[in-house]
């Protein structure tokens, strides 16, 4: 008897200590808006991975390969800060390609091993554009800092989501 309870013990230390020394988790963001415009003109502006001048935070972009899967994009960003990242899916004929970001500093996007999808679907002279991204917490280990948390990881995300559809949005609407 004396031996179950010990075994019972052990086994719940180690599942307490497992549960303690987990690290992140994989956080998800989706963020959508509907635009007054047919699919093909939303494309227009969000379909080229080599562009992303449409992002406001974006003051430059360079790279290589167009859209073919493993092209790579440079975005320098307002106040100097890049980012690279790679293709890693592009069908122009659904409208819709993944990414995933090779390198950034956390304290200028809070995230680990990132990747992000951008989706046009159009029906009519209406389109939803949906941006969704997957990814850790800017710190890796257990009790990351507030700025590099999973609260900060998803807010800054979305934040970024936010801005971008709305800029997509009011160019392509204005352009009507």
């Amino acid at each position: 008897m004396r031996f179950k309870t010990l075994a019972a013990v052990a086994a719940l230390a180690t599942v307490s200590l497992s549960a303690q020394a987990h690290g992140p988790t994989r956080q998800k963001v989706q963020e959508s808006i509907e635009i007054n415009a047919p699919a093909d003109k939303v494309w227009a502006v969000v379909g080229n991975f080599q562009d992303m001048s449409w992002l406001p935070p974006v003051e430059k972009t360079e790279g290589k390969g167009g859209n073919d899967v493993k092209a790579t994009r440079t975005l320098t960003l307002k106040g100097g800060a890049t980012v690279v990242e790679e293709l890693a899916k592009y069908d122009a004929a659904k409208k819709t390609y993944m990414y995933r970001i090779d390198k950034v500093d956390v304290k200028t996007l809070p995230v680990n091993d990132y990747s992000s999808t951008i989706e046009v679907e159009g029906e009519g002279d209406k389109t939803k554009l949906t941006w969704r991204g997957a990814f850790y917490r800017g710190y890796m280990n257990n009790d990351p800092p507030p700025d590099l948390n999973d609260e900060a990881s998803k807010k800054a995300v979305s934040g970024l989501y936010r801005a971008g559809l709305e800029a997509v949005k009011a160019k392509v609407e204005k352009g009507s």
